[in-house]
C-alpha cells in the first residue's frame, strides 16, 4: 500500500472536493481498495501505488477544469475519470446510465428499460411524456434528471407540479391554510428531492425559488424560461389544464409529464388531459413518449403482482 498527501493550492478546496466531499467520494468509489481523506487544503491518499498515481492525475485534471471554468460539475468529474482511466484496465462500475450522484456519494441510475428510455428521450426532446403504472420510478427518474440539469447549469431552476385533485377527501375540510392543504399532494416530490440534494442546500433552493413545488393551478399566467418543469400525476389534469401547463414553457426550458391513466381521480365525465395530449401531440418533433409497464416496477415485489391482478380482472382501480 502507498500513502501520499496532495496539497491543493490556488483554488477553494470546497469547489474541488464538492459539497460534503461528494466529488472525492465519487473518485474513491471508482478505485477499488483506496481511501481518500480531505483535511483543509490537503488530500490524503492511501491505496495501491498505481491507483494513488491515477487519483493524483484525476485531481490534477479537475484542477485544470476548475481553473478554466470557475466551477466543477458531476459531469466534469465523470468525464475526467473516464478519460484518465481509458486503456489502463481499471474495472469500474458502468457509469453510462448514471443520472445523478447522491449527497452520500451513491449513484442514481436508470434501472429498468422504461427508465433507460425516459433518460434517452429526455436527452433528445424538450418535452417527454412518461406514462405507466405506479411503482415504475417515473417521477423519481424525472426529478433526478431535473436535479442533474440544475447542477450542471443546463437550467436555472426546477419547477415541480401536481394537480391537487380531491381523491376521496375534501380540501375544504382539511386543516390549515392553502399551503398546508396541498402539501400532502406534493409530498412525493419533496421525498425525491430530499434523496438527491443535501437538506441545507435544498432549503436554500426552496427559499430562493430555485426549486419550486406548486399545485398545477398556480402555473396559470406564468412563463418559465431556463427551467426544468415536471408535471406529476398528469392523469388528474383536465384537458384545459394540460394545455395551460404545456404552454408555460419559455426559452431554454424542458418538461417531463408523468402519469398513470388507470388511476384517474377526475369526475367521470371529465376527460384526462394526459389522454388527450397523447392523441393530439404524438408525432410532433421535439416531443417524446415513453410507456412503462409492470416489468419496470421497482417497488416491493408484490406491487407487480397487484398490477397484473387488476389488469386480469379488468378493473382499472378508479373510484365508483
Amino acid at each position: 500500500m502507498t500513502e501520499k498527501t496532495v496539497t491543493i493550492e490556488g483554488v477553494e478546496p470546497l469547489l474541488l472536493f464538492g459539497f460534503n466531499d461528494i466529488y472525492l467520494k465519487r473518485i474513491e468509489a471508482a478505485f477499488a481498495d483506496t481511501r481518500i481523506v480531505a483535511r483543509g487544503n490537503q488530500v490524503h491518499l492511501r491505496g495501491a501505488a498505481d491507483d494513488v498515481e491515477r487519483i493524483e492525475r484525476v485531481l490534477g485534471e479537475l484542477l485544470v477544469v476548475l481553473n478554466r471554468n470557475g466551477n466543477l460539475t458531476e459531469n466534469d468529474v465523470e468525464t475526467v475519470l473516464d478519460l484518465t482511466t481509458v486503456g489502463e484496465g481499471l474495472q469500474r462500475a458502468d457509469t453510462a446510465d448514471t443520472i445523478l450522484f447522491t449527497p452520500s456519494g451513491g449513484t442514481i441510475k436508470a434501472k429498468t428499460p422504461g427508465q433507460v428510455r425516459l433518460v434517452e428521450e429526455a436527452r433528445q426532446n424538450d418535452i417527454v411524456f412518461a406514462v405507466g403504472p405506479a411503482g415504475t420510478g417515473k417521477t423519481y427518474t424525472a426529478v433526478a434528471l431535473a436535479v442533474s440539469a440544475l447542477k450542471s447549469r443546463q437550467v436555472k431552476k426546477i419547477v415541480l407540479s401536481r394537480p391537487a385533485v380531491e381523491a376521496g377527501e375534501s380540501l375544504g375540510f382539511l386543516p390549515g391554510d392553502l399551503r398546508e392543504k396541498v402539501d400532502p399532494y406534493l409530498r412525493p416530490l419533496y421525498d425525491a428531492l430530499e434523496d438527491m440534494t443535501p437538506r441545507e442546500k435544498l432549503g436554500g433552493y426552496l427559499e430562493q425559488n430555485i426549486v419550486e413545488i406548486v399545485p398545477l393551478a398556480y402555473m396559470r399566467g406564468r412563463t418559465l424560461s431556463s427551467a426544468f418543469v415536471i408535471l406529476d400525476e398528469a392523469q388528474n389534469a383536465t384537458a384545459a389544464q394540460m394545455k395551460m401547463f404545456l404552454t408555460r414553457l419559455g426559452a431554454g426550458s424542458r418538461a417531463i409529464v408523468t402519469g398513470d391513466v388507470t388511476q384517474t381521480d377526475l369526475p367521470s365525465r371529465a376527460q384526462s388531459g394526459l389522454v388527450q395530449a397523447r392523441r393530439i401531440l404524438e408525432g410532433i418533433d421535439g416531443i417524446g413518449f415513453v410507456d412503462f409497464d409492470r416489468g419496470d416496477v421497482v417497488r416491493h415485489r408484490l406491487v407487480m403482482d397487484i398490477i397484473e391482478a387488476y389488469e386480469k380482472a379488468g378493473d382499472d382501480g378508479r373510484r365508483p
